[in-house]
């Protein structure tokens, strides 16, 4: 296939799920009462049916990526077996994080699988779309449980349920995480299990605060594990991408693809709070992008001014929150931010600011846990400015 189909069939590719998100804007579109109640009905139905499916989407999923790592290896690949799996089995919890979560996983993943079919697509390109999605969907609904768990906290044995439920979908991504740890030195699966035991931990105290806090350890860990798998120096996807396209820039596109469906997880993130940073990001990976221009320090000197931005948007809201459960929940976040990029801090400012910063972090979460909002405020502006000497560093 020549590189400019390829560029074609991602091009429409990213268009469909553009026009996807658009439809039921415009008055066409809107529902009438009775339909919507109808709609309503069909939802409940299909969770009701996905949740019985729950224990299955671990070993379907497998399944159908086995089959689509035959194209690795020069085999065919049934992509009528693979759209069939997805179609019956997990398109449904698909669409019900894209509704959630206003996204469009399931076009994308459909208009893959049918351009791996009709050969418009390279086929490995394809597995990797659909694997890395499908870690994003499995991802979006450990939260997706965490929510339920605060919609029906009090509720200790629905809550517990819901936990369980978030550990099986985690379970199906850890190796993504292992695999993480591995190539970066990092301790991420015990941090997420610790994460767990603490919600655990506050459910039976009936501790709201205790749980919001353990929940902030597994969601941001899970982001820190698709930053090191896509932005992060030196064995991210954006690093790996251009390595590989010095020796073969049309296998180099299978990285590529890697890391944009990887950093769809954190996407949306980083489009919220530092859109010019995502804007590069995307623009790198996005595979109308010759691979051969992919320049890793810039992909992740973005991600880093990102993640401090993030960082203090985060650190923002909590002061104005001191005193509240957002305060502390916040302020914890902003220090689990700062850890996600605390290679590249210490690579950018030096071992000893870097270690400040993260005692400043510990300090400042210490302060707000305890209401001095003096003390927390005098930190804050110390984390404030150490942050934004970061940004000044990644630019």
């Amino acid at each position: 296939m020549k590189k400019r189909d390829l560029k074609i069939i991602f091009a429409s590719f990213i268009m469909a799920s553009t026009v996807m998100a658009g439809c039921g804007a415009g008055d066409d579109n809107a529902s009438k009462p009775e339909e919507k109640k109808q709609e309503e009905t069909v939802k409940q139905e299909d969770h009701e049916e996905a949740a019985e499916k729950e224990v299955e989407y671990g070993a379907v999923f497998q399944e159908a990526v086995a089959e689509l790592e035959k194209a690795k290896e020069g085999k065919e690949v049934d992509f009528d077996k693979v759209t069939t799996l997805y179609n019956e089995n997990l398109q449904a919890l698909v669409q019900q994080r894209d509704q959630e979560f206003e996204d469009t996983i399931d076009q994308h993943i459909t208009t893959a699988l049918q351009a791996g079919k009709d050969g418009s697509m390279d086929k490995v390109v394809v597995k990797q779309i659909f694997d890395k999605l499908m870690q994003k969907v499995f991802y979006t609904t450990v939260k997706h449980e965490f929510n339920e768990v605060a919609e029906n906290w009090g509720n200790k044995d629905e809550v517990k349920e819901e936990i369980e439920e978030a550990k099986e979908f985690y379970a199906i991504i850890e190796g993504t995480v292992q695999k993480r740890d591995d190539a970066y030195g990092t301790n991420m699966r015990d941090a997420i299990s610790g994460g767990f035991e603490e919600m655990e931990k506050a459910v039976e105290a009936d501790d709201e605060l205790a749980f919001q806090l353990g929940k902030q350890v597994v969601d941001k860990t899970l982001m820190k594990t698709f930053y090191l798998a896509t932005a992060a120096l030196p064995n991210g996807y954006a690093t790996k991408a251009a390595d590989k396209a010095k020796e073969d820039a049309e296998a180099a596109k299978v990285e590529q693809a890697e890391g944009w469906a990887f950093h769809q997880s954190n996407a949306s993130y980083l489009i919220k709070n530092a859109p010019e940073e995502a804007e590069i990001i995307e623009k790198q990976f996005n595979l109308e992008t010759d691979v051969k221009t992919i320049d890793p320090a810039a992909v992740n000197k973005a991600a880093v001014r990102g993640f401090a931005k993030i960082a203090l948007h985060e650190y923002e809201e909590s002061v104005e929150n001191i005193g509240q459960d957002k305060g502390a929940i916040t302020a914890l976040e902003g220090a689990l931010f700062i850890d996600m990029i605390g290679e590249d801090i210490k690579r950018l400012i030096g071992d000893t600011e870097s270690a400040t910063l993260s005692e400043n972090a510990q300090k400042y979460l210490d302060a707000v846990k305890s209401q001095d909002k003096a003390k927390a405020e005098a930190l804050m502006k110390e984390l404030e400015a150490t942050l934004n000497s970061v940004i000044d560093a990644a630019k």
